[in-house]
Protein backbone atom coordinates (compact mmCIF):
# COMPACT_ATOMS: atom_id res chain seq x y z
CA UNK A 1 0.00 0.00 0.00
CA UNK A 2 1.47 3.10 -1.10
CA UNK A 3 2.75 5.45 2.29
CA UNK A 4 0.02 8.52 1.09
CA UNK A 5 -2.96 5.59 1.21
CA UNK A 6 -1.69 4.09 4.84
CA UNK A 7 -1.37 8.07 6.28
CA UNK A 8 -4.40 8.27 5.18
CA UNK A 9 -6.09 5.45 6.76
CA UNK A 10 -3.86 6.22 10.15
CA UNK A 11 -5.40 9.37 10.71
CA UNK A 12 -8.90 8.39 9.72
CA UNK A 13 -8.48 5.45 12.37
CA UNK A 14 -7.25 7.65 15.09
CA UNK A 15 -10.30 9.94 14.45
CA UNK A 16 -12.28 7.04 14.71
CA UNK A 17 -11.17 5.47 17.90
CA UNK A 18 -11.18 8.62 19.72
CA UNK A 19 -14.99 8.80 18.99
CA UNK A 20 -15.16 4.82 20.55
CA UNK A 21 -13.43 6.10 23.20
CA UNK A 22 -16.12 9.03 23.77
CA UNK A 23 -19.07 6.06 23.55
CA UNK A 24 -16.48 4.22 26.05
CA UNK A 25 -15.99 6.64 28.44
CA UNK A 26 -19.60 8.11 28.85
CA UNK A 27 -20.71 4.10 29.92
CA UNK A 28 -17.79 3.90 32.03
CA UNK A 29 -19.11 7.28 34.10
CA UNK A 30 -22.63 4.72 34.65
CA UNK A 31 -23.34 2.41 36.62
CA UNK A 32 -23.08 -0.18 33.83
CA UNK A 33 -24.15 -3.86 33.58
CA UNK A 34 -20.94 -6.79 33.16
CA UNK A 35 -22.15 -9.93 30.90
CA UNK A 36 -20.64 -12.96 30.58
CA UNK A 37 -19.65 -14.35 27.14
CA UNK A 38 -19.55 -18.07 25.94
CA UNK A 39 -16.26 -18.14 26.82
CA UNK A 40 -16.56 -16.97 30.02
CA UNK A 41 -15.05 -13.66 29.43
CA UNK A 42 -16.55 -10.41 30.79
CA UNK A 43 -18.63 -8.42 27.82
CA UNK A 44 -20.49 -4.72 28.98
CA UNK A 45 -22.50 -2.24 26.60
CA UNK A 46 -19.30 -0.25 26.03
CA UNK A 47 -17.88 -2.81 23.87
CA UNK A 48 -20.89 -3.58 22.09
CA UNK A 49 -21.47 0.43 20.99
CA UNK A 50 -17.93 0.86 20.88
CA UNK A 51 -17.51 -1.47 17.71
CA UNK A 52 -20.85 -0.91 16.39
CA UNK A 53 -19.42 2.52 15.94
CA UNK A 54 -16.26 1.23 14.69
CA UNK A 55 -17.75 -0.94 11.99
CA UNK A 56 -19.73 1.49 10.70
CA UNK A 57 -16.98 3.99 10.26
CA UNK A 58 -14.36 1.75 9.05
CA UNK A 59 -17.56 1.05 5.91
CA UNK A 60 -17.14 4.89 5.34
CA UNK A 61 -13.05 4.93 4.44
CA UNK A 62 -13.42 3.70 0.57
CA UNK A 63 -11.62 0.53 1.02
CA UNK A 64 -13.49 -3.03 0.77
CA UNK A 65 -11.00 -4.90 3.20
CA UNK A 66 -12.97 -7.36 5.49
CA UNK A 67 -13.48 -7.00 9.81
CA UNK A 68 -12.94 -9.24 11.91
CA UNK A 69 -14.28 -7.55 15.10
CA UNK A 70 -14.09 -9.29 18.83
CA UNK A 71 -17.71 -8.79 19.40
CA UNK A 72 -19.04 -10.17 16.54
CA UNK A 73 -16.78 -13.08 15.96
CA UNK A 74 -18.16 -13.87 19.35
CA UNK A 75 -21.44 -13.86 17.54
CA UNK A 76 -20.35 -15.95 14.87
CA UNK A 77 -20.22 -13.30 12.79
CA UNK A 78 -16.88 -14.33 11.05
CA UNK A 79 -15.41 -12.90 7.30
CA UNK A 80 -13.04 -14.84 5.21
CA UNK A 81 -9.88 -12.89 5.22
CA UNK A 82 -7.98 -11.75 1.85
CA UNK A 83 -4.32 -10.14 1.74
CA UNK A 84 -6.04 -6.84 3.69
CA UNK A 85 -8.17 -7.26 6.80
CA UNK A 86 -8.81 -5.19 9.76
CA UNK A 87 -8.74 -6.85 13.34
CA UNK A 88 -10.70 -4.74 15.88
CA UNK A 89 -11.00 -5.15 19.59
CA UNK A 90 -13.31 -2.34 20.38
CA UNK A 91 -12.43 -2.65 23.90
CA UNK A 92 -9.41 -4.00 24.97
CA UNK A 93 -9.14 -5.01 28.63
CA UNK A 94 -12.75 -5.38 29.71
CA UNK A 95 -11.60 -6.31 32.90
CA UNK A 96 -9.52 -3.25 33.40
CA UNK A 97 -12.53 -1.48 32.60
CA UNK A 98 -15.03 -3.29 34.97
CA UNK A 99 -12.49 -2.65 37.42
CA UNK A 100 -12.20 1.06 36.85
CA UNK A 101 -8.27 1.40 37.14
CA UNK A 102 -8.35 3.49 33.22
CA UNK A 103 -6.04 0.20 31.82
CA UNK A 104 -8.22 -0.38 28.90
CA UNK A 105 -7.72 0.65 25.39
CA UNK A 106 -9.90 0.98 21.73
CA UNK A 107 -7.88 -1.26 19.06
CA UNK A 108 -7.89 -1.51 15.31
CA UNK A 109 -5.59 -2.40 13.12
CA UNK A 110 -4.81 -3.24 9.27
CA UNK A 111 -2.98 -6.11 8.33
CA UNK A 112 -1.54 -7.01 5.07
CA UNK A 113 -0.10 -10.16 3.68
CA UNK A 114 0.29 -11.73 7.32
CA UNK A 115 1.74 -8.87 9.00
CA UNK A 116 0.33 -5.27 10.47
CA UNK A 117 0.55 -2.89 8.66
CA UNK A 118 -0.89 -0.27 10.53
CA UNK A 119 -2.30 0.50 14.04
CA UNK A 120 -3.93 2.96 16.52
CA UNK A 121 -4.36 2.22 19.92
CA UNK A 122 -6.38 4.60 21.75
CA UNK A 123 -6.90 4.41 26.10
CA UNK A 124 -9.66 7.22 26.77
CA UNK A 125 -8.99 7.42 30.34
CA UNK A 126 -5.66 8.08 30.53
CA UNK A 127 -6.18 10.32 26.94
CA UNK A 128 -2.82 8.80 25.00
CA UNK A 129 -3.29 7.66 21.57
CA UNK A 130 -0.69 5.72 20.42
CA UNK A 131 -0.58 5.26 16.55
CA UNK A 132 1.83 3.61 13.77
CA UNK A 133 2.34 2.59 10.27
CA UNK A 134 5.22 0.85 8.12
CA UNK A 135 5.82 3.64 6.09
CA UNK A 136 5.63 6.65 9.03
CA UNK A 137 6.66 5.36 11.98
CA UNK A 138 5.09 5.55 15.44
CA UNK A 139 3.98 8.16 17.62
CA UNK A 140 1.94 9.03 21.14
CA UNK A 141 -0.43 11.82 20.73
CA UNK A 142 -1.59 13.04 24.29
CA UNK A 143 -2.12 16.14 26.61
CA UNK A 144 1.80 16.90 25.80
CA UNK A 145 0.95 17.18 21.89
CA UNK A 146 1.94 14.48 19.37
CA UNK A 147 5.63 13.28 18.89
CA UNK A 148 7.55 10.47 17.54
CA UNK A 149 8.51 7.42 19.41
CA UNK A 150 10.68 4.68 18.98
CA UNK A 151 11.67 1.44 20.85
CA UNK A 152 14.78 0.89 22.76
CA UNK A 153 17.86 -1.22 23.39
CA UNK A 154 17.81 -2.85 27.18
CA UNK A 155 20.29 -1.04 29.77
CA UNK A 156 22.91 -2.82 30.95
CA UNK A 157 21.42 -3.08 34.47
CA UNK A 158 18.71 -5.63 32.83
CA UNK A 159 15.98 -5.97 31.33
CA UNK A 160 12.38 -3.77 32.34
CA UNK A 161 9.94 -6.70 32.01
CA UNK A 162 6.17 -5.64 31.45
CA UNK A 163 3.62 -8.40 32.99
CA UNK A 164 -0.22 -8.55 32.34
CA UNK A 165 -2.13 -7.12 35.14
CA UNK A 166 -5.25 -9.87 35.17
CA UNK A 167 -3.21 -12.44 32.82
CA UNK A 168 0.26 -13.36 34.66
CA UNK A 169 1.52 -16.03 34.75
CA UNK A 170 4.74 -16.04 37.23
CA UNK A 171 6.23 -19.25 37.23
CA UNK A 172 6.06 -19.24 33.67
CA UNK A 173 7.72 -15.92 33.31
CA UNK A 174 10.29 -16.97 35.68
CA UNK A 175 11.12 -19.69 33.68
CA UNK A 176 11.53 -18.08 30.35
CA UNK A 177 13.71 -15.46 31.75
CA UNK A 178 16.80 -17.81 33.59
CA UNK A 179 19.38 -16.51 33.21
CA UNK A 180 18.56 -13.08 31.95
CA UNK A 181 19.66 -9.93 34.24
CA UNK A 182 16.11 -8.49 35.27
CA UNK A 183 16.16 -4.63 36.06
CA UNK A 184 12.14 -4.52 37.02
CA UNK A 185 8.81 -5.89 36.59
CA UNK A 186 6.37 -3.36 35.67
CA UNK A 187 2.11 -4.73 35.56
CA UNK A 188 0.18 -3.00 32.80
CA UNK A 189 -3.20 -4.01 31.40
CA UNK A 190 -4.68 -4.59 28.18
CA UNK A 191 -2.56 -3.86 25.02
CA UNK A 192 -0.75 -0.64 26.64
CA UNK A 193 2.02 -3.01 27.29
CA UNK A 194 3.28 -3.02 23.70
CA UNK A 195 2.69 0.70 23.56
CA UNK A 196 4.96 1.07 26.33
CA UNK A 197 7.81 -1.23 24.16
CA UNK A 198 6.92 1.31 21.73
CA UNK A 199 8.07 4.32 23.68
CA UNK A 200 11.13 2.86 25.00
CA UNK A 201 9.84 2.69 28.21
CA UNK A 202 10.36 -1.16 28.81
CA UNK A 203 12.45 -3.99 26.78
CA UNK A 204 10.50 -6.92 26.64
CA UNK A 205 6.66 -8.54 27.16
CA UNK A 206 6.46 -11.87 27.32
CA UNK A 207 2.45 -13.44 26.99
CA UNK A 208 2.45 -17.75 28.00
CA UNK A 209 -1.04 -17.33 27.48
CA UNK A 210 -4.13 -17.22 25.37
CA UNK A 211 -4.78 -14.47 23.33
CA UNK A 212 -6.59 -13.54 20.38
CA UNK A 213 -5.38 -11.73 16.91
CA UNK A 214 -7.51 -8.64 17.61
CA UNK A 215 -6.28 -8.12 21.45
CA UNK A 216 -2.69 -7.75 19.85
CA UNK A 217 -2.79 -6.55 16.38
CA UNK A 218 -2.83 -2.64 16.83
CA UNK A 219 -0.43 -2.87 19.48
CA UNK A 220 1.78 -4.58 17.64
CA UNK A 221 1.50 -2.25 14.40
CA UNK A 222 2.68 0.70 16.85
CA UNK A 223 5.60 -1.56 17.92
CA UNK A 224 6.99 -2.56 14.57
CA UNK A 225 6.25 0.65 13.68
CA UNK A 226 8.63 1.94 16.36
CA UNK A 227 11.02 -0.31 15.69
CA UNK A 228 10.16 -3.27 18.02
CA UNK A 229 8.83 -6.95 17.09
CA UNK A 230 6.93 -9.70 18.29
CA UNK A 231 8.43 -13.11 18.45
CA UNK A 232 7.01 -16.42 18.85
CA UNK A 233 8.74 -18.97 21.48
CA UNK A 234 10.50 -21.01 18.65
CA UNK A 235 11.84 -17.20 17.55
CA UNK A 236 9.84 -16.41 14.36
CA UNK A 237 7.37 -14.35 13.67
CA UNK A 238 3.61 -13.25 14.80
CA UNK A 239 1.83 -12.85 12.47
CA UNK A 240 -1.97 -13.08 11.35
CA UNK A 241 -5.19 -14.35 9.59
CA UNK A 242 -4.57 -17.95 11.30
CA UNK A 243 -7.57 -20.24 11.89
CA UNK A 244 -9.93 -19.34 14.72
CA UNK A 245 -7.55 -15.94 15.21
CA UNK A 246 -5.94 -17.36 18.07
CA UNK A 247 -2.17 -16.57 18.90
CA UNK A 248 0.53 -18.86 20.04
CA UNK A 249 2.90 -17.39 22.71
CA UNK A 250 5.14 -14.56 22.04
CA UNK A 251 7.33 -12.34 23.51
CA UNK A 252 7.17 -9.03 22.01
CA UNK A 253 10.49 -6.93 22.38
CA UNK A 254 11.83 -3.29 22.16
CA UNK A 255 15.11 -2.50 19.77
CA UNK A 256 16.89 -6.12 20.54
CA UNK A 257 15.49 -9.16 19.15
CA UNK A 258 14.72 -11.79 22.49
CA UNK A 259 15.49 -15.21 20.84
Amino acid sequence: MHPDEQHRLLEAVATLTRAAGEVIMDIYHSDFAVRGKDDASPVTDADERAEALILAGLAELGVDFPVVAEEATAAGHVPEVADCFWLVDPLDGTREFVNRNGEFTVNIALIENGSPLLGVVFAPAIGALYAGSRAGGAYIEDADGRRAIKAREPASEGLDVLASRSHGDSAALTQLLAGRPIRSLINAGSSLKLCLLAAGQADIYPRQGRTMEWDIAAGHAVLAAAGGQIQTLDGGPLLYGKPGFENPHFVACGAQPFF
